[in-house]
């Protein structure tokens, strides 16, 4: 689907491989002990979480891997990792640790310990919704010595859907994954809100299905390319500053996110974060 020419490709390189920092996203971070987590002192954290889809504090230390875990249950249910090309990484079955530890590679399921880029999506973008993750929680165990690469990044949905034309969404409201026969629409609405389900697929083609049979496949193109135009948007997007300790949850519904490409070398203590996904 995607061309050389398509709008996208040069602002998703400019956002994802240029080792330019963005501003860190609007939101306050305190400071928490971590003995008081889970408890009254993440009242305000899960609030934020559930009002802007967004939420961070700075933890006195990283929470061990039971410890993170009772986080996770206390926002829904933690998803195990069940990829066996990562399983050597998984604590607990749903704890993903997230090392920076391999130079670029072709194979995807290495990718997010590897320097590659990783472009916008939404977690679990094929999936019936109610097997998707709904929160992304990320912890910092180490920033590394390369701080400034491998930021991750975030774009809000509602910026993405506000520079669509009407007719483009209407189009994407009835077009699905063509081989995830249960999965949503790639734009649905939920409480009111336009949420997607998409993942840029790079130079992999997208074989979609469409519902509507007065639409013609050129016009579904064209709104999968705004699509992707749209979220590459230069200023929409802004990136995390990591540091030990600094705890993030992600509304899967709220942003896509991804990574900018980051930097490898064998020697160098490398960033670890750890990952849950919650249902």
């Amino acid at each position: 689907m995607s061309r050389a020419a398509d709008a996208h490709i040069a602002s998703r390189a400019d956002l994802l491989e240029r080792e330019t920092a963005l501003a860190p996203p609007p939101v306050p971070v305190p400071a928490v002990r971590a003995e008081d987590v889970p408890g009254p002192a993440l009242d305000d954290f899960l609030g934020r979480l559930g009002r802007t889809g967004l939420a961070a504090c700075l933890l006195d230390r990283p929470l061990a891997d039971e410890h993170f875990r009772a986080l996770g249950r206390v926002l829904g249910t933690p998803i195990p990792e069940t990829d066996p090309a990562v399983l050597p990484r998984v604590a607990l079955d749903v704890v993903l640790n997230l090392v920076g530890e391999r130079s670029r590679t072709d194979d995807v399921s290495l990718q997010p310990f590897a320097a590659n880029a990783l472009s916008l999506h939404t977690e679990g973008s094929g999936r019936p919704p109610a097997q998707q993750p709904r929160y992304i929680v990320l912890m910092c165990c180490e920033p590394g010595d390369a701080t400034g690469a491998a930021q991750t990044v975030l774009a809000p949905m509602e910026a993405v859907a506000d520079r669509l034309t009407p007719a483009e969404s209407a189009v994407l409201a009835r077009t699905r994954y063509r081989r995830s026969t249960q999965g949503p629409p790639i734009l649905r609405e939920v409480d009111g809100r336009r949420v997607f389900s998409f993942r840029d697929f790079l130079a992999e083609p997208l074989e979609w299905t469409h519902t509507g049979a007065d639409t013609s496949p050129d016009a579904v193109d064209g709104a999968l390319r705004a699509l992707l135009a749209s979220m590459y948007t230069p200023g929409l997007h802004t990136g995390v500053h990591w540091r030990r300790g600094l705890l993030l949850a992600i509304d899967n519904t709220f942003y896509f996110h991804g990574r900018k490409a980051g930097t490898f070398a064998p020697r160098a203590r490398h960033r670890h974060l750890k990952r849950l996904r919650i249902r």
